[in-house]
């Protein structure tokens, strides 16, 4: 990154006279030579708090098109394309985030390559912080975003080629359902049904049924419920889906007892996992996370960095010392799950695991049996101060956006 002018300019070249990234602080002038662009009022991350980023996977898909339709442009091919932001630190970081995804995903950039062209000339960015309401101790950098998406496209969770915008940006309103996959085709994070579908107390609430043709539409076979009772599971089970119970608190972290038998639930699924808790973000971002953890073997801050950029606001507050401390057993569990599974040809659930974990190795399982808790009793999992929790918060924020992308072209 070069500096054009004492504190006018800093200004990374991306691809060689194509294209640059350059932080302005006063608009710059059109010349003939040169095409500027900027994001910074187009792609902006909806906050639920303090948190401003990174920016969703639809927003990533939305920005790498625009850049890639700018460099095959007739008109554009002897300019110059300059994406420029402004002074808003937080702008910067996430138009930064844009830049660096684009040079993993379609200029094979390493994250440390991309990571050191943006950070040339000393420019520094500050790191996102979750959704918590309130200080904020835990973060997560650029780097460990680039990171997360080369081993989301390494594992495939992440192809572009057939990444469905529309799918995405619909079924993530909260009036739609509020669902995120967070790995194609095996896990959704969705926000906790009710026992009836209605708008209650500022945010949308679901019933089991709203998600039951998608879910069979998408081979999903397990239900997962995280939070206290709010509908009655046999309408999940009726219709032929497993449900299973693994209760703990709002915004606190699962006991060890609850992530092995997270675990070994998922590890047993014939299809895709939907997991839920009241909002859909922290208990449920964090069993994800801890799951992608063991059998791929991604730091926590990668991971939690995935997890976000797939459903922004995940995994919260304690939530995320939780995931650094369990990092390194996770993996040593990893590595002997798949050790004790090479060569087990006949395994119960091979096509599941060959077709899940073929990024990792090609493994097969045994299957466990499963033993299904009974339905809890519908205590006070969630209250805190006049029985409004974090979850209540932020689902009633979120249902509260006006969202802007339906009016962006691509």
């Amino acid at each position: 990154m070069s500096r054009e002018g004492a504190g006018a300019a800093l200004v990374a070249e991306v691809i060689k006279d194509r294209l640059c990234f350059a932080i302005l602080y006063s608009r710059p002038k059109s010349a003939s030579n040169v095409h500027y662009f900027s994001i910074d009022n187009e792609l902006e991350y909806e906050n639920f708090y303090a948190d401003f980023g990174p920016l969703n996977l639809a927003m990533v898909y939305r920005y790498c098109c625009k850049i890639n339709k700018k460099l095959k442009s007739i008109t554009m091919l002897r300019k110059k394309i300059v994406h420029f932001t402004g002074s808003d630190q937080r702008k910067q970081a996430n138009a930064a985030f844009l830049v660096g995804c684009y040079m993993v995903i379609y200029l094979g950039r390493t994250p440390e390559e991309a990571y050191r062209i943006l950070i040339f000339g000393e420019t520094s960015y500050i790191p996102f912080r979750d959704a918590a309401y309130g200080s904020c101790n835990f973060y997560i950098t650029l780097l460990d975003c680039f990171h997360a998406v080369k081993k989301a496209m390494q594992y495939g969770f992440l192809n572009f080629n057939s990444f469905n915008l529309d799918e995405y940006e619909h079924y993530e309103k909260a009036e739609n359902g509020d669902l995120n996959w967070i790995i194609p085709d095996r896990f959704i994070a969705f926000c906790g049904p009710h026992s009836r579908a209605r708008l209650e107390s500022g945010y949308h609430q679901h019933s089991p049924e709203t998600y039951i043709q998608y879910f069979k539409n998408h081979n999903v076979t397990t239900i997962i419920r995280l939070n206290k009772r709010m509908y009655d599971a046999k309408r999940f089970t009726d219709a032929g889906f497993d449900h299973h119970d693994l209760f703990f608190a709002d915004g606190s972290t699962p006991t060890d007892a609850i992530v092995k038998e997270f675990l070994d639930i998922c590890e047993n699924a014939e299809g895709a996992i939907a997991v839920h808790c009241k909002a859909g973000l922290g208990r449920t971002g964090t069993l994800i996370a801890c799951y992608i953890m063991k059998h791929y073997r991604m730091t926590a801050a990668e991971t939690i960095a995935w997890v976000r950029i797939c459903r922004p606001g995940s995994v919260i507050g304690p939530q995320q010392q939780f995931l650094v401390m369990k990092q390194t057993n996770l993996w040593l569990e990893g590595d002997y799950f798949r050790q004790k599974l090479k060569g087990q040809e006949n395994g119960q659930h091979r096509a599941a695991f060959s077709k899940l974990l073929s990024g990792v190795d090609d493994i097969s399982i045994n299957g466990v049996e499963n033993q299904d808790q009974q339905e809890p009793e519908p205590y006070s999992d969630d209250d805190e101060i006049n029985g409004v929790t974090q979850g209540d918060r932020l689902r009633a924020l979120k249902s509260r956006r006006q969202s802007k992308t339906n009016a962006i072209p691509l």
